[in-house]
Parts: structure tokens; sequence; C-alpha cells
């Protein structure tokens, strides 16, 4: 358990930027782990084919909101493409079927000990799942 909890995950945990509401998101999903009861709310804004403002509201355990913390630092500025090969990347890492993901979000690289503990991989997703789902939303809106 002491690589699931080294000091960059509790660092990443502890220090989520963009954290609240936006006033007027272009998509915002919740996504719930079923196993551990972990919440992340995602809200974000396009513009121009890229997120412009993030805010993101977790109560989640540290390995979700690690990887909330992520997300939430590097989502601005970054396409629909790029989040959603992070979200793919972080699940391939974790089923043993893919490096860590690079470019952007290289950080997710530091939940690789997750791979171990199927249980936590819900969790350590959810932020993502999350992202992904409020992307396709603003995407219908702005269509």
């Amino acid at each position: 358990m002491d690589d699931l909890y080294h000091p960059r995950i509790m660092e990443l945990a502890a220090d989520i930027p963009h954290v609240g509401r936006l006033d007027a998101p272009d998509g915002a999903a919740t996504k719930v782990s079923r196993v551990c009861g972990s919440v992340v709310t995602v809200e974000l804004a396009l513009k121009d084919g890229v997120v412009t403002n993030i805010a993101v509201h977790p109560k989640a355990c540290a390995l979700g909101q690690a990887s909330t913390g992520v997300l939430a630092m590097h989502a601005i500025g970054a396409t629909p493409k790029e989040i959603r090969d992070a979200r793919d990347g972080l699940r391939a890492m974790l089923k043993g079927e893919g490096p860590p993901p690079t470019g952007r979000f290289w950080e997710l690289r530091h939940l690789e000990g997750v791979r171990d503990y199927p249980a936590r991989h819900a969790s350590t997703m959810l932020a993502f799942d999350a992202a992904v789902e409020a992307l396709d939303q603003a995407q219908k809106k702005a269509a």
C-alpha cells in the first residue's frame, strides 16, 4: 500500500485546482463509484475546440482526488481528444494493457500502482469519465 499512496499522490489529492462550480458550464457530469461511494463532478466550458474553463467538485478517496487533481491542473487549453485519450490511456494503464499516458496528462503515471488494486480502478477513473461525459454534452450543445 505504500506504493499506492506515495507522496506525489498525496500532494495531487491535497492540492486540487479549480474546485467549485461554473456559473454557466457547457457540459457537466457527476460520476459515482459503487464500490467506495466516491463522487466527482466535472463542469467545463469549451470554445474554439478547447477547454477554456473547468470546475471540479470531488468527494472522493485520495486516488480519486489525485486523478481529479491531474485533470483540473491540465484541462484548460486541452482539446476534447486529449482528454478522451488521457481517459482511455488511464483505463488501459490500470488494466495492464498499456503504458501510462503521456503529454499534457503525464502525471497520471503516478497512479500506475493502482493497477494491482482492481477495486480502486473505478474511483481512479471518476474524474476522467465525468470529463468525457461533460465534453459530450458540451459538443452536442455546440452542434
